[in-house]
């Protein structure tokens, strides 16, 4: 079967394009950006990539058109499968027809911390000898890619409570029908289609009444936007994680930058995690993944040490080099939670050093302003910030820049950025990048910039 994706270089997408191709279908797809980890994935697979949403680009020997979410009425490639009567799908029910019957379904839900939690925890089953297939929301290091089916009976998925696709209004989550299910936290985002955290407690309760009783959720125990979800009705054994002993897991740091904690059940301990990761919102993701894993009948204690050759996913604070005594990251931040977890784990790890934030509103929800009051202070941690205010940002940048309490600066282009950086960097700053899209390949330039200097 040959199928086209549209919407092929987004990081869900792309994952199902991979296991489509080990299913052994031809694939092709088209986008509007390409860029990498995924345009690299792509490529390494052989899959021919078309610039743009243009009819033409769908072959016309194509069975099966997956359109994905960020495409609607209007874009002439939909109108086009439409007026053609093409077959058309979307990416999760696809992944629910083609690839998920007949697993043990794991889903990582939230909206922190779903790509990292679903990378751990594949990374655990696998230490396991389960082999598991995954989809996850991005490249995962210790896999080389961010899909496979895997030969074991366990499949983790990163649940996503976006929408399905424009002729599917539900939660891509809805269709995965998880066996397990991790509900790692619950804030506002998604403002282009959610009006209030209500709306999305709504559709997190939709997966909850899809878990068995057989199965398990597992739920953040500090989060009060999840327990109201379960106060909504809940028919599935539930599991609270945290840093509260009193939760069936919990974890106690051992170092602040949370590179180092031991792990308890009901308060016992089962051992000690040491690995590269930092900052209490990875702590989290670890302790999650490890409950997950004892849900399907994996002995932790023995995958504890696995942990510490674990090298997450690419763009979490991933490190693109040092040189002259700098570093620089690249972080895929989308959330004001997110970013101020992020710093305080790098602040923890570092010391007193100097922070250095080139920031990129780029998510629907940041570009919208619903989280601009949130900005400022996420950033405190922050020694300076470069902000990335493009002309068509629809609200003032000026407004955070003043709130932020280090150094800030507001520019309107990547070229303008990365010469403010270079004016502004010395040896011992860290430099973290911090946008959920191609940021026109800012992180790379400026090291390749840094090393030439």
């Amino acid at each position: 079967m040959k199928l086209h994706i549209l919407g092929i270089a987004g990081t869900f997408m792309g994952g199902v394009a991979a296991l489509a191709r080990e299913l052994g279908h031809a694939v092709e797809g088209s986008d509007q950006n390409i860029y990498p980890p995924m345009s690299t994935q792509l490529e390494q697979l052989g899959i021919a990539l078309k610039q743009g949403y243009v009819p033409a680009n769908i072959g016309s020997d194509c069975d099966t058109v997956i359109i994905g979410n960020a495409l609607s009425r209007g874009n002439a490639a939909v109108e086009h499968v439409l007026d053609a009567g093409l077959r058309y799908t979307s990416g999760a029910q696809w992944l629910s027809e083609q690839v998920l019957p007949g697993r043990d379904v794991l889903a990582v839900a939230g909206t922190h911390g779903k790509t990292t939690t679903t990378t751990i925890l594949s990374f655990l089953l696998d230490a396991a000898k389960r082999v598991p297939g995954f989809l996850i929301g991005g490249v995962a290091e210790d896999f080389g890619g961010s899909a496979r089916l895997g030969t074991g009976r366990e499949f983790v998925v990163e649940a996503d409570e976006y929408d399905t696709a424009f002729f599917d209004k539900r939660s891509k989550f809805v269709h995965y029908r998880p066996l397990v299910a991790i509900l790692n936290n619950l804030e506002y985002d998604h403002a282009d289609i959610f009006p209030d955290v209500a709306a999305i407690q709504r559709q997190f309760h939709h997966l909850v009444r899809t878990v068995p009783r057989r199965g398990r959720l597992l739920v953040n125990g500090h989060d009060v936007h999840l327990a109201e979800v379960l106060a909504m009705g809940c028919w599935t054994p539930v599991e609270r994680f945290g840093f509260d002993e009193s939760f069936e897991w919990s974890a106690r740091k051992l170092r602040d930058d949370g590179s180092a904690f031991v792990v308890l059940h009901n308060g016992v301990d089962v051992g000690c995690v040491e690995w590269s990761l930092l900052g209490d919102h990875n702590v989290l993701n670890g302790l999650a993944a490890l409950a997950a894993c004892a849900a399907v009948g994996v002995d932790i204690v023995g995958i504890l040490p696995a942990l510490a050759q674990f090298h997450s996913v690419k763009r979490r604070m991933e490190v693109i080099g040092q040189h002259a005594g700098i570093t620089v990251y690249d972080d895929f931040a989308h959330h004001p939670t997110a970013i101020h977890t992020t710093l305080a784990g790098l602040r923890a790890k570092v010391g007193d050093a100097r922070i250095v934030v080139a920031m990129e509103p780029r998510s629907n929800s940041m570009r919208l302003g619903a989280h601009a009051d949130a900005l400022a202070p996420s950033l405190d941690i922050a020694d300076a910030v470069i902000f990335l205010a493009r002309p068509e940002l629809p609200w003032d940048a000026g407004r955070v820049i003043a709130s932020v309490r280090g150094h800030a600066q507001a520019v309107a282009d990547v070229d303008a950025l990365l010469a403010a950086l270079h004016t502004q960097v010395r040896s011992g700053d860290h430099v973290v990048f911090m946008s959920n899209g191609g940021f026109d390949g800012a992180p790379r330039r400026f090291f390749e910039a840094l090393q030439q200097r």
